[in-house]
């Protein structure tokens, strides 16, 4: 080799080694990511004799980030399969049909065996062979520290996303916690249990129990369509206009006639949820409720055996006014257990895509109707665990039972 060869061969690894360096300071001044594609796009041009190239990087699909010299609009062109699953260089020419014919080759970046970008670039073939390697070389090791840089970015991104996440989670969760009731009442006349299965973290059902006088009393179950954060909250709205309109009448119709107004101006029919109220007199031995199209509970009573309590509406949120809604009135009611529950319960599935179903949960409240409520409830989830075997629970899971002796 001559000397003013060699002088050229040290010329141009100062000048890449150069480029590195500056691709190294800009990635640690944390550069975004666009600047980067852009000292790429510079460094390539500036220091080799590319005539055409074209960077193909892996976000969520394949996307073209960088590209010039190119005839065709290449981030309009779609990666085919036998170039995408390239895990050496080849030569364009090896691929018949390809849509980068207009490249001389395609060079792919991988980091720990995955392949994140494809370099296609073309203007290499007329150098020598020891130049031609070399350059080979400077865009591997350039594509890589460009490509794996913005890989952690996107890492960074993703792990601050998934952080903001999980308080909005912990707050939503703290959110619907402040829904259920603290206490329930535990005496010799009246008894409730309640027990709740969220599905994740954050689920879309709720129950309550409110005195209104030293006579009466609601309980509620109710279910929201959809989960996660915006359930969590629709149900907080819910709760507090729920409590509020108890204070201003007993009426439940009127009371789920606001409700469902209010459901619809907030949710504008895209939610809806499911509702069933009842309030009981213990002096008057009297129930009146309300089912808006949920599952309906399982009443037993002494002497009268087991009924569905069915009379109500349909779903609140889905239209304004309510087409129909009629209260259900039971009286000389003494001496009884409710189950209320919501659909997660009955719509458990097993290995053979049966459903735990109604039947089964009557079955169980005839045999075992005078157990201690906190049994009745580990009865039915140790029945609903095994019924399901491997198969995960898809739902949200709520269980309020109210015993009067």
């Amino acid at each position: 080799m001559s000397e003013q060869s060699l002088k050229k061969q040290i010329e141009k690894k100062e000048l890449e080694l150069n480029a590195l360096l500056e691709i190294t300071q800009a990635i640690n001044s944390n550069l975004p990511e666009e600047s980067l594609y852009k000292i790429f796009n510079f460094t390539l041009r500036s220091n080799l004799n590319l005539t055409k190239m074209a960077l193909f990087v892996l976000d969520e699909k394949w996307n073209c980030k960088v590209a010039f010299g190119t005839k065709k609009n290449y981030t309009r062109i779609r990666l085919d399969d036998r170039v995408r699953l390239a895990k050496n260089i080849h030569r364009i020419s090896e691929f018949e049909n390809c849509e980068f014919e207009e490249f001389d080759l395609v060079i792919p970046i991988a980091h720990k065996l995955e392949t994140l970008a494809l370099v296609f670039v073309g203007g290499l073939e007329s150098q020598a062979d020891h130049d031609h390697e070399e350059s080979l070389k400077f865009i591997q090791a350039l594509s890589n520290i460009i490509i794996v840089a913005i890989e952690n970015k996107k890492l960074a991104r993703k792990q601050l996303q998934q952080e903001a996440y999980r308080k909005e989670l912990e707050i939503a969760s703290d959110v619907q916690q402040f829904l259920f009731p603290e206490k329930l009442p535990n005496t010799q006349r009246l008894k409730i249990e309640a027990s709740y299965l969220p599905h994740d973290l954050v689920g879309g059902d709720y129950y309550d129990y409110v005195p209104i006088n030293k006579n009466q009393f609601l309980i509620c179950v109710a279910d929201v369509s959809g989960k996660g954060i915006a359930a969590a909250l629709m149900m907080s709205n819910f709760q507090a206009s729920l409590r509020t309109l108890l204070r201003q009448t007993p009426n439940l119709t009127e009371i789920v006639e606001a409700l469902n107004f209010q459901v619809m101006e907030s949710t504008k029919g895209e939610k809806f949820i499911t509702f069933f109220g009842a309030i009981y007199d213990i002096v008057l031995k009297t129930m009146v409720y309300v089912n808006a199209g949920h599952n309906p509970p399982v009443l037993w009573q002494r002497g009268k055996g087991i009924r569905l309590l069915e009379d109500g509406s349909t779903v609140l949120g889905a239209m304004q006014p309510l087409p129909f809604i009629n209260e259900g009135f039971i009286d000389n009611l003494d001496d009884f257990t409710l189950f209320c529950y919501t659909d997660g319960l009955t719509e458990t599935m097993n290995e053979d895509s049966q459903e735990f179903g109604l039947q089964s949960l009557i079955d169980y409240v005839e045999k075992n109707n005078l157990k201690d409520l906190k049994t009745i409830h580990q009865d039915i989830i140790v029945a609903l665990d095994g019924f399901k075997g491997r198969n995960g629970y898809h739902d949200d899971i709520t269980i309020l039972t109210c015993r009067v002796e």
